[in-house]
């Protein structure tokens, strides 16, 4: 994004993907239930508030993330969702700090590739960005990796147990 000056705004970028081996389907119906953040998002730490019904383009969510020992309160809302391929998300957090985080799920080898991209752009511009880097560091990869790994491991445990066929 670019600043009304035109000068790009700083930002994070995290990129995670992992093999599942489950179908896109039922990889799609975890990741996109609000109430199973807790089963895999590493940094979850509680569900504030999610909107009913099926996720569709408009859907909104507020999330409690924790971060470096504090709490943070972020405001999701879904701004594009093709089931089974693309959840976009852009979330606003404390400060104006803003993200937009993408799902992206494709059929590989019987089960499912999962791309994940996070784009985060702190508060205050490019001092916030020098901020952020020196609280934050490298944790932001650490967790999406533990996050895919969390999500790959209940996934497979729970095709293994209600088809009595393991996984891999």
């Amino acid at each position: 994004m670019r600043s009304p000056g035109g000068a790009a705004e700083p930002m994070s970028l995290v990129t995670a993907s992992t093999s599942i081996a489950v179908a896109p389907a039922e990889v799609w119906k975890v990741v996109m239930d609000a109430d199973r953040l807790c089963d895999w998002v590493t940094i979850h730490r509680r569900l504030v508030h999610a909107d009913g019904g099926a996720p569709r383009v408009g859907y909104e969510m507020d999330q409690q993330i924790h971060l470096r020992g504090v709490n943070l309160e972020v405001h999701w809302k879904l701004v594009d969702c093709r089931p089974g391929e693309l959840a976009v998300w852009e979330g606003r957090g404390p400060a104006r700090s803003r993200a937009h985080t993408e799902y992206r799920l494709s059929a590989e080898n019987g089960g499912t590739r999962f791309d994940y991209r996070n784009e985060f752009r702190p508060p205050l511009g490019p001092v916030g960005a020098i901020v952020s880097r020196a609280l934050v560091g490298g944790m932001p990869e650490r967790e999406a990796r533990r996050s895919l790994d969390r999500l790959r491991a209940y996934l497979e445990q729970e095709h293994s147990e209600q088809t009595g066929v393991k996984s891999r």
